[in-house]
């Protein structure tokens, strides 16, 4: 017997886009080129009947996978969801077909979808008598599964996250070149996690030469993750045929710049963007304004030194200060987890 407790009011959507919001993240990274989407369905008493997320291109979108677990007990019920339902013909039927024909009542969404061709579900789900709220846990979403897709439906471009490890005084290596490991193991499992939930990993040919890296995403018992993003490593330098980033783990890209417009139109079918690559790098996509999110891996440690994780990004004075402000700040074991947007 179902156990769950009811939803009866606006509390009660919240809760369940929370719930919706897992299902997404659950999915993140492995739907493109479709958002990561989440869906819950409610029985009449308020009941969760059934949960889903958008599955692979081509495969079946996150209220049809829900309302295909929730059966009849959809009819007369109430379908919540990250993105306002689907209206058109793709290589899956329309969303809001699925949700007519289920006899949901009621429709809570957080998002309006921004794709011309894929918005106007609410107004057709309105438009057949079904009661339609918006904006529901609107900004844990945007914040959330659907930061990146949202950022490449307005600019066109991927959205990049510049991540980096550092001690307490902004170290991202000790005096004589060694950094591994600055963070804790818990910190670099998240960083795996982050990996394999993105389109593609930027380094520099710097990294490469000192650090040679793998770029791969891994499971915590060293494996290698289903889901690989896309290797990219960006200079001039020539880097050698036996550079572990070009072993078979994944696929990479070598890109003969270090202009970060041109690394983004290279890139431009991609959506999520993680920089990984060293100081100079780091600088130069921070003076062009290319970076539109920061995570930051702070381990409780000091290093003094010279190396650090950014070269000049052009500040000559504290007046000119790029300026950021917390989004989160999170325990990872040990460390801190500061992700940082655009001030």
């Amino acid at each position: 017997m179902n156990t769950a407790p009811a939803v009866t009011d606006a509390a009660g959507h919240d809760a369940a886009m929370l719930l919706a919001i897992e299902q997404a993240q659950r999915v993140k990274g492995k739907t493109y080129p479709n958002p990561p989407v989440g869906a819950v369905v409610l029985d009449r008493d308020g009941r969760v009947v059934g949960v889903g997320g958008t599955g692979p291109t081509g495969e079946a979108h996150a209220e049809v996978v829900a309302l295909r677990r929730a059966g009849e007990l959809a009819a007369g019920g109430t379908v919540v969801v990250t993105l306002e339902p689907c209206n058109h013909h793709g290589r899956t039927p329309p969303c809001v077909d699925a949700l007519l024909a289920a006899g949901v009542a009621k429709v809570a969404y957080a998002v309006e979808d921004p794709n011309p061709e894929a918005a106007g579900g609410a107004a057709r789900l309105a438009a057949a008598g079904v009661q339609v709220l918006a904006g529901v846990q609107a900004d844990a979403v945007i914040a959330g599964p659907l930061r990146e897709w949202l950022h490449k439906q307005r600019t066109g471009l991927p959205h990049v996250t510049w991540k980096y490890a550092t001690s307490i005084d902004g170290r991202s290596a000790a005096a004589d070149g060694s950094s591994q490991w600055i963070t804790s193991e818990a910190a670099r499992a998240d960083l795996h996690r982050r990996r394999a939930a993105a389109d593609a990993i930027v380094v520099g040919t710097g990294t490469v030469l000192i650090d040679d890296p793998t770029l791969t995403a891994r499971l915590p018992d060293g494996t290698l993750a289903d889901r690989q993003p896309l290797r990219v490593v960006v200079g001039q330098r020539e880097i050698s045929a036996d550079a572990h980033v070009l072993n078979d783990d994944s696929r990479t890209m070598v890109i003969r710049t270090h202009d970060p417009a041109e690394v983004l139109r290279a890139l431009s079918d991609r959506t999520d963007v993680l920089l990984e690559g060293g100081p100079t790098l780091a600088g130069a996509f921070l003076r062009a304004g290319a970076i539109d999110r920061i995570l930051a891996y702070v381990a409780p440690i000091l290093l003094g030194g010279p190396i650090t994780a950014v070269d000049d990004v052009g500040v000559p004075s504290i007046a000119r200060a790029l300026r950021w402000r917390f989004d989160t700040v999170e325990p990872i074991g040990p460390d801190l987890l500061l992700s940082l947007v655009p001030h």
